[in-house]
Parts: C-alpha cells; structure tokens; sequence
C-alpha cells in the first residue's frame, strides 16, 4: 500500500507512485520554451547555449530516475535536482531577455527617481515609451498614463539593481530574484512529496518567470503572500502569533505595499482567521487575533512607505490607487470581450467596473456565509471578480497560481470544520438550505445585473469613412470621418484603427469639432499617429475603427472593409 499525500514516512515499499508522476510531470515542465532560449543562446552566447544542454542532460537523467529509484529520500534529493535546474534555466532566460516592458521600465525609472531624491509619484516619463518592446496605456479619455502607479516596495528592491544600467533590467532582475526565492521558499515549506508542484508551478510551465522578466510588481506581491498563505487557517491559533506569525503578518502588509493584486484577497484572509479562531476562541479573542495581524501588516505597509507618506502625500496616494482609477480602455480575456468583438460596443462601459466590485463584495460576503466550504478557495475566489473588469487579462489570475497550489496542499476542508458561520434566524429553520442558497444567489445578482447591462449597452456613435489620404506602399496618413452621434448626451470620442486584438494609438483630430452634440452629425478628420498607418498585408486581419469616449464610458466600433481605405487584398 502506498504512502497517502503528504505522508513523510518511508515505507518499504519506497516512494508512492503519484510522488513519481509528480517529480516526473515537474521534470517534463522544464521542456516548455527551453528549446526557444536554447535557440537565442546558440546564436551569440555558446556558454549559454553550453550550459542550457547542460540543463537537457539534467532533465532526461531525472527523468529516468524518478521511475527507477526505490527510496523515498532519493526521489526527493532528484526533486531538489529539478529545482535546482528550473532555477539555472530561469537564470539564462534571464541572461538572454531582460530588457522587460513598459512595468519594468517604470519600475526601473521610478527607483532612479528615488535613489536621486526625486519625486516619484505623478511624474511622467514620456520618453520611456519610446523604447523598442514597450507599450502604451492609453486610458478612454485620450490620453495615455506615462507614470508610476504602484505601490513603492517594487523600486525599493529594484534600487540595489541599477548597477546593471539603463532600461527595464534592474527592475526585470529584481522581480526575477525575487521569483527564485520564492519558489525556493515554498518548495521548503510544502510536505516533501509535493514538492515537484512548486517548481512546475513557478518555474516549468514558462509564464511566471515570463512576468518576472518583464518586470511586474506583482510578482513581487505574490511571492511576499506566499509563507502568509501556506497553512493560514492555523495563525494565531490558540490566540498566540508568536515569532513566526508577526513575520507572516508582516509579510502580508509588505505584498500589499508591493502590488495592488494582494489588497483582493487580504480581505478574505482576515475573514477567514476571524471565523476560524472564532470557532475555536469565541468573538472577543478571534477579533484581538485579527486586529493583531491588521495591526503588524498595516505597520509593515506603512513603514514601507512612511517616506512617500511625508515627501509627496497627494501624489502618493493618487498613485497607489491609479490603476483603479486611471479609466484605461478595455483589455482583457473576460466579459469585456463582448463589447470588444463580439459586438460593436457599448454606451454603459461604467457598469462593467461597477459589475467587478460587486462581485468582489459578493464573493466576499458568500466566503463568509460559506466559509467551512469556501475557506480553502481563499486564494482563488478573489480573482473571479477580475473577469467582469474592464480590465481582466489572464496575467491578474497566472501569477497567483502559486498561492493556489499552496493552499490545495496545505488547507484542507477540515481546517474549517469548527469554523464560524453566521446563522441568522432565518437560515437555521428546517428550509435553511433553501435559505442561504437564495442569499448567495441575491448576493450577486447586482453584480451579474451590471455586467449585463454593460455588454448588452449599443454603441452610440455612427461612423463612416467618408475620404481617405493614403501614404506609400500599404499605408495611411488621414481619415475623414462622417460621424452621427445617436445618444442623448454630448460626447466626446478619441478615434484609434486597430488591427488585432490589443488597442492602439490614438488618431489626431486636426479638423473638426471634438464634441459631437447628441443627435448630432459631424465631419472630423484624424491624422494617424506619426503621420503613418500601415495597414497589414495579411488579407483576413480584421480592421476595427474604434471610438472612446471617457465621460460617459462608451465605445463605438465599425469594421472597415480594405476596399474603403483604397488598400487592395
């Protein structure tokens, strides 16, 4: 009989077999975009190249091995063998792309601004978007956000990188090493045989250390919450921290001061300890347990701030709180996906934002009605609400899959068995199923409402090519544009022609009125961005002439056929 999960013990038989197959899948892993970086390495850095073959040789040797060995000790020394070279691996991508994008740019500038004594809230960098590989923001007002909105732990840690020069690099090798010790950290702290689902985790499926190489902050978040979430139902059990506790505590407050993502699920850890202890403590000592973590947490954030707190208190706080304010235009792999090309837009984009914060404070209402069912989805239900964004590109969900994983291993269903539930009169007579299954679903029908409203909305703007002034080759300088507004409110639109499925940059109004009044016809003309426009020789790119207006949030949309821009194929 072979040894349960989590299990330590070695048993005559040697290692279980599911401890085999998850050494092996972990091994397997680390194929994913080896052969890319391999490629890349061969061409200009042989050494890389050397050791990567290196790494092909560790991978096939481990591969063998962890289906022959008979001892349970020595398939966990090969599970530190494949950590070891998902580590090395990590390290030459790394070596080969750490140039990063636009997070890993600001990141990197807003920590030159700091080691120089400058303000680094609410200043913008134009010129770091000039650089090959990064993108703009562009918001649904016109504009594009040129500045650093995260909180400040990220420039902090990439200040002791700026050694390694210009561009996103010490900001890319900061989150990366911060990646490493992470993954190290949650490898230790998993049970033995579990060990292999870290490294695959945060090292071998590719897209973390993909984040970490572009520099995203929330890396750094996510790994900080990495010791709070392993095993959270037990802090502050028997109504003591102790040592180890004040340090997850502090963790927690210092991935809120890293990332805006560990701000979703904070909240839904402090209830869960709150009806975890309650169960075993009673109100008064489960609510002193909580205010001691709020407590060491909010310090934490606050002594990792204090500086931007005192230097530029207004500016610091409208940047902290950017990327929930600054109305960038839609992206994503959610719901926004209707109004972006499944329709032709929508005159209620506001109830998209609306929708997501509903169905965080829903989701967080039902956690706590539920909580010794939902307590080990902690770390998941959170990132449900992103999907009703407008904003809800997958990276918000891929980078806090470790936390995931952690909690899969190490909270159980049982750790909530005694947990708190609240059970008001109304939930405890004999159709108290019916009860609280109407109450979660009340719960959030508002949010699902708002989303309905927003993808169901119209587009209020009318638009038709009316003359076209073309460039050489394939391209476009000026658009004329006949454009009827069928709303009853003025607006004002920002014109962009897109040609996939990310946005792009705003055309120029260089003639006619910027504000078409409601059931008003206007003729503008728009100058592409730098004076040229290349249209796509690829016949079946779809080309979309898109219109934002910032107040209210609409989005009109009109496909272009090539024939009206004078462009054969």
């Amino acid at each position: 009989m072979s040894a349960a999960p989590g299990d330590l013990t070695e048993d005559t038989r040697g290692p279980a077999q599911w401890h085999r197959v998850l050494t092996l899948l972990a091994d397997v892993s680390l194929f994913i975009g080896t052969r890319a970086v391999w490629t890349q390495a061969a061409t200009n850095r042989p050494v890389l190249a050397g050791v990567i073959s290196v790494c092909y040789t560790a991978i096939l040797v481990t591969g063998v091995l962890a289906l022959t060995v008979r001892r349970t000790r020595s398939l966990a020394r090969l599970d530190l063998l494949v950590l070891a070279t998902a580590v090395t691996l990590a390290l030459c991508a790394w070596a080969l792309n750490h140039a990063g994008g636009d997070e890993a740019v600001l990141t990197t500038q807003a920590a030159r601004e700091l080691v120089a004594g400058h303000a680094v809230y609410g200043q913008p960098w134009p010129w770091l978007f000039h650089m090959k590989g990064v993108a703009l923001t562009a918001t649904i007002d016109g504009g594009y956000d040129f500045t650093y909105g995260y909180p400040p732990l990220a420039p902090l840690l990439t200040a002791p990188f700026l050694w390694l020069g210009h561009g996103g690099a010490p900001a890319t090798a900061a989150a990366t090493a911060v990646l490493l010790v992470g993954t190290v950290g949650l490898w230790r702290l998993l049970p033995v045989p579990w060990r292999p689902a870290a490294t695959m985790v945060c090292l071998g499926f590719g897209f973390l250390p993909m984040y970490a190489r572009q520099g995203y902050p929330a890396i750094v978040g996510m790994m900080l919450l990495v010791p709070v979430v392993v095993r959270w139902p037990r802090l502050g059990a028997r109504g003591r921290l102790g040592a180890a506790g004040v340090a997850r505590a502090a963790c927690l407050g210092a991935a809120c001061a890293a990332q805006q993502l560990p701000w979703f699920v904070a909240p839904f850890l402090l209830a869960g300890w709150y009806a975890v202890r309650r169960g075993e403590l009673g109100a008064r000592a489960a609510v002193r347990v909580v205010l001691r973590i709020t407590g060491i947490a909010a310090l934490t954030w606050l002594l990792l701030d204090t500086y931007f707190v005192v230097s530029e208190p207004g500016p610091w706080l409208r940047g902290i709180f950017l990327p929930l304010t600054q109305g960038a235009v839609l992206h994503g792999q959610g719901l926004v996906d209707v109004s972006l090309y499944f329709t032709h837009g929508s005159d209620r984009l506001d109830w998209y934002g609306r929708a997501s914060v509903l169905l965080v404070a829903a989701l967080l209402a039902v956690f706590v009605l539920f909580v010794r069912r939902l307590g080990p989805a902690a770390t998941v239900l959170p990132w449900c609400a992103f999907y009703l964004a407008t904003r809800s590109q997958d990276g918000y969900y891929l980078m806090m899959t470790p936390l995931w994983l952690a909690a899969a291993v190490t909270v159980p269903l049982p750790e909530f068995s005694r947990a708190w539930q609240p059970r008001p009169r109304w939930a405890t007579g004999p159709r108290r199923r019916a009860a609280l299954a109407a109450a979660a679903a009340l719960l959030v029908t508002p949010a699902l409402v708002s989303a309905a409203l927003a993808a169901s909305g119209r587009p209020p703007l009318r638009m038709d090519v009316a003359a076209v002034r073309r460039g050489p080759a394939r391209s476009l300088s000026a658009l004329t544009l006949t454009v009827a507004n069928t709303g009853d409110v003025a607006l004002t639109p920002h014109y962009m022609l897109t040609t996939g499925q990310g946005m792009s940059r705003y055309w120029s109004l260089v003639r006619g009125p910027a504000t078409i009044p409601a059931h008003g016809t206007a003729t503008v003309e728009l100058w592409a961005p730098g004076g040229r426009f290349v249209v796509p020789a690829k016949p079946g790119t779809r080309l979309r002439l898109r219109a934002f207006t910032g107040t209210p949030q609409t989005l009109s949309t009109r496909d272009v056929r090539r024939a009206e821009l004078g462009v054969r194929g």
